[in-house]
């Protein structure tokens, strides 16, 4: 029985991360489109996972890269239509893929309807009860209503205007100024949301990622803040009646799981969401520097929360937010930080590359479920010279430049050919990807891997298909052996993976069988940054 065919098939499962923009473009707009994922299936099929988790792919006027949401029960035009949603839902389990799609409850477009009729609406009413409407501070109002910072940069807060062209009314924002905050103490905010679930349920979907799962409710009074008060928004007790009413709609549909999007330095706390919802993501892990003692250290702490709230860890080495791993494992500084993105570090590709390839081996290996980002699989780069004129991240424009943003992990996919698109849109094209591809690429192809024994792409095949055929990989448990110092090594039930992050060669355990390694084994030897799966 594979992962997938398991009703609680997410405790083990491979998911794959696709960023539907960046995927492939079958309409020759520059723009990745369903259709172009549902040509792309067999790809997916060939690599070995169990699901897809697609960013959002609903009407958008793509303010923050489709998350914010104009209508949650359509298809952004420049992707498709719910016809495609369907048949590309239909198409996937045909392949034995699942889908798990991108919910956004924090916050909509400035475009819903919702919004542009609170912006009509007068102060008090109903439907500026959906959102947080306020009236500025100081003489006029014209300052805003409290101290809030936005998570992209600048003030939380923007000001409206009446129809008369007066001032008006504050609206809070913790993203972008298009991205208006619900208001989650209103009970229309939280009937409409389930009601969303139930939708995309009945269509076929298997699964909920929760964007910003942990901002959801506010302090209403809506307090000035410091840098050692608690958060008024992020992490409310209160946050947890929303996800057991979300839990009571999945549990209406048997092998749906609700996955949170979760950035939290208290284990204890992210631990208080598995009791509504099924996992939630591994950031920690995710942020750790490229260092043996502090990869341990949060292995053991992930396995024991996730262990006393019975449900599986998940692993991920990178997603559509965050650097690419390749990148940050080449720099001299190897963590990661939203806050620190540091473009101004040279990168070796090299190693950031061998790296990379010990990590997937190690990621694979560990207890629970495991993400793939898109690309990941063909060892692509964070593209760090995006020019500024090309450049779509309003993180970037917010923090004038200070903050490179993330555009560069989400440069379109090279599938083929020496020169972009890469095969990303077809020959006839009207127009360029919607972000310029490296020319390097021309090396990390689908195409160009597939059937090379060495690299990135045949590294994944194998992996992903070692770890379905093996009962003892994915959800399970975990012992660690005796290893050398920096040298990572533990068992999972007959197959041991050993991962050497030391600056020199060292003997690998006593085995019956190499079943892969992450790069050549010397004279029996297991050199630094490699990784190796043992038969015990």
């Amino acid at each position: 029985m594979t992962h997938s065919d398991r009703a609680d098939w997410w405790r083990g499962a491979a998911i794959y991360e696709l960023y539907v923009q960046s995927f492939a473009d079958a309409g020759g707009d520059g723009i990745g489109d369903l259709p172009g994922v549902r040509a792309r299936l067999p790809h997916l099929a060939d690599l070995g996972i169990d699901a897809i988790w697609y960013t959002p792919w609903y009407p958008s006027p793509r303010a923050d890269a489709g998350y914010d949401v104009a209508d949650y029960r359509s298809i952004d035009p420049a992707f498709g239509t719910l016809a495609d949603a369907d048949a590309l839902i239909t198409a996937g389990h045909r392949h034995g893929i699942k889908t798990i799609i991108d919910i956004v409850p924090n916050h909509c477009s400035d475009q819903h309807p919702w919004f542009q009729a609170a912006l009509s609406a007068p102060p008090g009413s109903p439907e500026r009860g959906r959102f947080w409407f306020r009236p500025g501070r100081g003489p006029g109002g014209d300052q805003p209503p409290n101290d809030w910072q936005s998570i992209f940069g600048g003030p939380a807060w923007t000001r409206t205007i009446t129809p008369d062209g007066a001032p008006g009314e504050w609206y809070l924002h913790l993203f972008a100024p298009e991205q208006p905050d619900f208001n989650w103490a209103s009970p229309e905010v939280r009937a409409e949301f389930e009601d969303i679930l139930r939708f995309w349920f009945d269509r076929g979907a298997d699964g909920v990622r929760i964007d910003s799962a942990a901002l959801l409710t506010k302090d209403p009074r809506l307090p000035d803040f410091g840098p050692q008060d608690p958060s008024p928004y992020t992490d409310r007790d209160d946050v947890h009646d929303i996800y057991r009413a979300w839990r009571a709609v999945a549990d209406q549909y048997p092998g749906r799981v609700l996955i949170g999007e979760i950035w939290l330095p208290d284990a204890a706390r992210l631990a208080s969401y598995l009791n509504e919802l099924h996992t939630v993501f591994n950031f920690p892990y995710l942020c750790c520097p490229w260092d043996a003692s502090q990869l341990r250290a949060v292995i053991d702490s992930t396995l024991e929360l996730h262990a006393a709230a019975g449900a599986p860890a998940t692993w991920v080495l990178s997603n559509h937010d965050v650097d690419r791993h390749v990148s940050r494992y080449g720099r001299a500084d190897t963590s990661f930080a939203l806050d620190r993105r540091d473009h101004s570090q040279p990168v070796d590709l090299a190693l950031g590359t061998r790296r990379a390839r010990a990590a997937a081996l190690l990621t694979m290996a560990l207890p629970g479920a495991v993400y793939i980002y898109q690309g990941e699989e063909l060892g692509l780069w964070e593209v760090e010279d995006i020019p500024a004129q090309l450049r779509r991240d309003p993180i970037w424009y917010r923090t004038g430049g200070a903050d490179p943003g993330r555009d560069g992990s989400r440069v379109p996919l090279p599938w083929s050919g020496p020169e972009p698109p890469f095969g990303f849109s077809p020959p006839d094209a009207a127009k360029p990807p919607w972000l310029p591809q490296p020319a390097a690429w021309r090396e990390l192809t689908a195409e160009a891997e597939t059937g090379e024994p060495d690299s990135m792409l045949e590294l994944y095949r194998t992996a992903l298909r070692i770890r379905r055929a093996e009962p003892a990989l994915g959800d399970g448990h975990l012992s660690w052996l005796p290893a050398p110092d920096r040298v990572l090594a533990f068992d999972r039930g007959g197959v041991l993976c050993v991962a050497n992050l030391s600056a020199a060669p060292v003997e690998l355990p006593a085995h019956t069988e190499i079943l892969l390694a992450s790069g050549p084994l010397p004279d029996g030897q297991l050199p630094p940054d490699t990784a190796a799966w043992l038969r015990r």
